[in-house]
């Protein structure tokens, strides 16, 4: 795809078909919207969606300004539509106890939309697995999963690994060998059974003290909520988890959960039924939530790394397939996090001179980079699109950097 050919959003999320809105009585009043996905020949569904005011590019700038508390200066003010990015959602400013109230309602919301796309009720659900860059609370997805209905004695797994948090989600509910030496091997207890995996990221919360023009322009709200059955409706072919560590601070994120700081990536057994899988992240200097090193820093920590990351994925993919018998097999699609269009171009770009090639749709561009809703997002979009059988590539990456990659089987 070229950058002529980019498909950009001609209309505002909440105003799309099939998309469903309410106002949450909070502060002055908070806009959701939210739309449910379902692949009835596969079995897989799901929900996503955004909540806050809606900005456009040129909207977006007053925003960027009121938080900045100065004029957003022409060097600073970024290309936005070349980047894949048409709108954002945004909150006003709110007291500490509406944001709580806020994000606890939202998630509560995410994960009944899911469960009702999918047919299932609470009851069902065996498994909550969320990706959450910057949570309000240590025991967020605890309180959310009550809400919804969800039994206690659902296991609930928070991944803290920044923009790759979901992605990493649904590695370890597909497979086995990266949880072996967690206190719960996490696939293994929850195939076969009805899962929920995906991101909620309050970003304007988290960005609101940000001073970082960067910061402020590319990310926004959202969430999405992917209903599975492991094992079933999709399963685990080959995959690869990765940590390099980002010692310039090209991204750096404070860190609003524990870490011993003792290695890059803490696990603990928080209560029976929740584990936290925390990555260590170089945090800004100055207490900010968020600093980035603009576009080049941005290309240096993703592009290079990403792209080993997917050949290796893509490499042993090709060897499956061929002690299977199939060395003609392709992968359909790659659904990869958003971080902008021109990174992800940058890594299609590399990937074509290894000789790897397939469809890397562009899919989110009412919402910005929304962290680890990102992927699922993306996905969720596919899914009508995904044919029973087919095999898919699913491409997450963030700060810090973490990187997750695995081909799956569809149905």
């Amino acid at each position: 795809m070229s950058e002529n050919e980019l498909p950009l959003a001609q209309q505002p999320f909440y105003s799309q078909p099939g998309v469903e809105t309410d106002v949450l009585p909070i502060g002055p009043g908070i806009p959701i919207g939210i739309a449910r996905v379902y692949h009835s020949q596969i079995g897989l569904g799901g929900a996503y969606g955004a909540w806050g005011d809606v900005y456009d590019n040129q909207r977006l700038r007053a925003y960027v300004e009121h938080r900045l508390g100065a004029p957003l200066s022409e060097e600073d003010a970024m290309e936005l539509g070349s980047l894949g990015f048409v709108y954002r959602h945004h909150l006003p400013d709110l007291s500490d106890e509406e944001h709580i109230e806020l994000e606890l309602e939202v998630g509560k919301r995410f994960l009944e939309a899911a469960i009702n796309a999918c047919g299932w009720q609470p009851q069902e659900i065996a498994g909550v697995l969320l990706g959450v860059s910057g949570p309000i609370g240590d025991d967020y997805v605890e309180q959310i999963c009550k809400r919804a209905g969800i039994p206690d004695e659902a296991l609930k797994v928070t991944v803290h690994k920044a923009c790759d948090g979901a992605v990493s989600a649904l590695h370890l509910v597909l497979n086995p060998e990266l949880s072996r030496d967690y206190p719960i091997n996490i696939a293994e207890r929850l195939r076969g059974k009805k899962v929920l995996v995906g991101g909620i990221e309050g970003l304007s919360r988290f960005t609101r003290q940000a001073r970082d023009a960067n910061a402020l322009q590319l990310f926004g709200n959202g969430a999405a909520v992917l209903g599975l059955i492991p094992g079933e409706n999709m399963r685990f072919l080959v995959g690869k988890s990765a940590e390099v560590y980002d010692e310039e601070g090209l991204l750096a994120v404070k860190m609003y959960y524990p870490h011993s700081r003792r290695g890059l990536v803490d696990v603990s057994q928080v209560s029976p039924c929740h584990i936290r899988v925390a990555g260590l992240m170089h945090e800004p200097e100055n207490g900010a939530p968020i600093a980035m090193a603009g576009m080049m820093g941005m290309v240096k920590l993703f592009v290079r790394n990403g792209v080993q990351v997917v050949t290796e994925v893509y490499r042993a993919y090709c060897q499956m397939m061929e002690s299977l018998g199939e060395s003609g097999r392709s992968l359909a699609v790659a659904v990869v996090h958003h971080a902008n269009y021109k990174i992800n171009k940058l890594k299609e770009k590399y990937l074509n001179k290894e000789g790897i090639q397939f469809p890397m749709p562009w899919l989110l561009s009412e919402f910005g980079n929304v962290s680890a809703a990102s992927a699922m997002i993306a996905l969720l979009r596919q899914l009508p699109q995904i044919k029973p059988g087919e095999h898919i590539l699913i491409d997450g990456f963030g700060a810090g950097s973490y990187y997750d990659v695995l081909a799956v089987a569809i149905g």
